[in-house]
């Protein structure tokens, strides 16, 4: 089998592969002045708080001056939110920035991909190369401008490659949700006005069949995985579409790449995996390569000679958060990036967290130097490390609980500024935290970050206490994924960091703990929704700031802390509106067998809580079982109570655990800022969430509509046993 790690090698991987023709001097020289001159954009000379008039149809009149910042047209151009700032960086489409990581870095190694227990790798020389070849097969096929290419697949060499190659034709590259139903890929088809379908394997061709009688754009669909069962007029393997790029020349793709500009779109992400109508988010050329350099300034990534990242890719693409550090931001640094084999993505059950069945074993493998996490991968995590602590022998188990305790109390200490390590911090290194990374698969990874929702205090705290401090990161799709970033050299327990550099952060509508609406400004913020332009109006404000709709703050030091969305406020009966977020986060605080609490009460006279217990997961479907896990068990014997699966102590079985859970909430209840904020009444629910089975996005993120549905029985209890008394 071929070894992942060959580029351990401080100076990289190199190929003895010749550097190919296609990469001729016309393509790769820099950019003439006549061509910096054309391509550029108008800078936006003013601040982010001087006011600015929008013409009513929110598209300039001029779309060279690009002067206005949003638009609702495929084909729109906006102005960049740029000041007189020597230090801005100039503006680039995404085509010049692949050029440019290909020209410099053409023999290291760029992707990977496991095939039948070998891994096959492209430089970036070839991915380049690549890229081209398949802009050229999307144009021979007829890709017209500005028409959306939809790909549907589990993350793959292939995947990255249509993407690409997408943009590079003139496209617009569109990620779609493997689970997603074939009612969703239509409306997302329709929308995007899509040319082209690329799938990875049948199951996602019969959707596309199923709907391609609707779709009066369509021209192709690609299936680069498994082979065609049924031959179609327009239907292509990889490597017959790959095939059709020789009738098209080196001139006419260069002729295409050379007529895109920074402010004009290249990507559409949709809201998907949520409830609601996704929103077709429009990303510029600008978004992508001005986000990507801001996200690399701000974190510590290694480059080539110095070094060279190993990254993971498992997160689905087609969300941009994941995008832009899988994809792009490997590129921009060089990283080598790897990709699970075919086999984890043949699953044909319901839909599975990102990771799920292959990831433990995937980061043994291939040992990556930077990880990202979301929420409930680092549940497992956690799950799975104190399963093991609790396996583990007395003597094992009371070495683990002082390294821990040391781990802890040295971070905090160097978040205070506190720079000298106790003498015996190597020791726990060596006996506790090595052990601990090396059993994640994480032995020589630098950087831990967290996508998505903020991680509980407790589940931060117990990675801090391994010596594993999690990055937590802030970022909406209409911010290019990301906004403020946690990093070594800005980090604070509970804050998703500071913003991106040359970015804005601001509180609107602060209460009396300084909490209110965040806003947000900077070169990451979105084109506008396609089509809508009702809208984009509401989003983006005239003078360019993106309300984003949740609630927080930001500290004397400019670090930002999320304590929830206003789209989940509780107003109870009395008018009392109720911020969830924090209330739930104090609930799993005080319970650490809770996993996920929700509280309701929308129009109800006090608010109420739904508990799920923390049950084991079955590794290969992500479903939740009925045994309880290691650590809830563990926590039972504490108390007396003999409870090892979730139907010993639903309905009040265990008196025991009740008690338990009754005086957490009464601890929850001593900190609550009114007697409406106070939990009057508890459920444990009979299953705890999870993707499969709705309660979760595919980010982690509580559905809290679906949740509502499936236990409106459980509701609908707490406020009928109040009517009749």
């Amino acid at each position: 089998m071929s070894d992942p790690k060959e580029q351990d090698n401080p100076e990289g991987t190199k190929s003895s592969l010749p550097v190919k023709t296609i990469l001729k001097t016309k393509v790769y020289s820099k950019m003439t002045k006549k061509e910096t001159t054309r391509r550029s954009v108008d800078s936006d000379t003013m601040a982010p708080g001087t006011s600015f008039l929008l013409p009513s149809h929110g598209v300039t009149s001029d779309p060279e001056a690009g002067s206005c910042y949003w638009t609702t047209e495929r084909d729109g151009e906006v102005k960049l939110r740029m000041g007189k700032n020597s230090e801005n960086e100039p503006p680039i489409t995404v085509p010049d920035m692949i050029m440019s990581a290909a020209t410099k870095y053409s023999h290291y190694l760029a992707i990977g991909s496991k095939y039948k227990k070998s891994w096959q790798l492209l430089t970036y020389i070839e991915y380049y190369e690549a890229c081209r070849r398949a802009a050229k097969a999307f144009l021979k096929v007829g890709l017209e401008r500005f028409h959306g290419v939809g790909i549907m697949g589990f993350n793959s060499t292939e995947w990255v490659i249509a993407n690409i190659g997408a943009i590079m034709a003139g496209g617009i590259s569109v990620g779609i949700l493997c689970s997603n139903s074939p009612k969703a890929c239509q409306g997302i088809a329709e929308t995007s006005e899509m040319d082209i379908f690329v799938v990875d394997n049948d199951r996602q061709l019969q959707k596309v069949n199923q709907i391609q009688g609707y779709l009066k754009h369509l021209k192709a669909i690609i299936q680069y995985r498994e082979d065609i069962q049924e031959v179609q007029p327009n239907l292509y393997s990889w490597k017959g579409f790959l095939d059709l790029a020789d009738g098209i020349s080196d001139e006419k793709l260069d002729q295409v790449i050379d007529s895109q500009k920074p402010n004009q779109c290249c990507a559409l992400v949709y809201n998907q995996g949520t409830s609601g109508t996704p929103k077709a988010t429009m990303l510029s050329h600008d978004n992508i390569t001005w986000t990507t350099a801001a996200a690399v300034q701000s974190l510590g990534y290694k480059c080539p000679p110095d070094g060279q990242e190993v990254l993971v890719s498992y997160l689905p693409l087609c969300f941009a958060g994941a995008q832009i550090l899988d994809v792009w931001v490997a590129i921009s640094v060089a990283g080598t990036v790897y990709f699970p084999s075919p086999e984890a993505g043949k699953w044909n059950g319901p839909a599975r967290a990102p990771g799920t069945g292959f990831l433990t074993e995937m980061l043994r493998e291939v040992q990556p130097t930077t990880f990202c996490g979301i929420p409930w991968v680092w549940d497992c995590m956690l799950d799975n490390l104190k399963t093991k602590q609790l396996d583990a022998t007395a003597f094992r188990r009371k070495i683990d609980r002082w390294a821990m305790r040391l781990g802890l109390n040295t971070n905090r200490r160097r978040l205070l500024g506190q720079i000298h390590q106790p003498l015996c911090f190597g020791l726990a290194k060596k006996l506790t935290f090595d052990p601990a990374r090396k059993f994640l698969g994480l032995k020589h990874c630098q950087q831990f970050l967290n996508l998505g929702l903020g991680l509980p205090r407790a589940t931060v705290d117990f990675f801090l206490s391994l010596d594993i401090p999690i990055f937590e990161m802030y970022g909406l799709t209409e911010s290019s994924g990301l906004h403020t970033i946690s990093s070594h050299q800005a980090f604070r327990l509970l804050s998703c960091g500071k913003a991106l550099p040359r970015c804005h952060t601001k509180v609107e509508k602060e209460n009396r703990e300084n909490v209110g609406n965040l806003c947000i400004w900077g070169r990451h913020i979105f084109m506008g929704y396609l089509n809508d332009k009702e809208g984009t109006e509401k989003k983006v404000d005239s003078q360019g700031w993106l309300h984003t709709q949740d609630l927080g703050f930001l500290d004397v030091d400019k670090f930002t802390y999320v304590l929830g969305n206003s789209n989940d406020l509780i107003t109870l009966s009395s008018g009392e509106v109720i911020n969830p977020s924090p209330i739930e986060e104090r609930v799993r605080m005080r319970i650490p067998i809770v996993r996920y609490a929700m509280m309701v009460g929308q129009g109800a006279p006090y608010l109420c809580a739904l508990l799920t217990l923390k049950c084991q997961i079955n590794p290969e479907t992500g479903e939740p079982r009925s045994a309880l896990t290691s650590e809830v068990v563990a926590c039972c014997r504490k108390l007396r109570s003999q409870s090892t699966w979730l139907t010993d102590v639903l309905y009040d079985r265990d008196p025991l655990v009740t008690e338990f859970i009754s005086q957490g909430i009464q601890d929850v209840n001593a900190e609550a800022p009114s007697e409406g904020a106070k939990i009057i009444k508890w459920v444990i629910l009979d299953n705890d969430f999870s993707v499969g089975g709705g309660e979760l996005g595919p980010m982690s993120k509580i559905n809290r509509t679906i949740v509502a549905k499936l236990y409106q029985e459980d509701i609908q209890k707490f406020y009928e046993r109040s009517a009749s008394s």
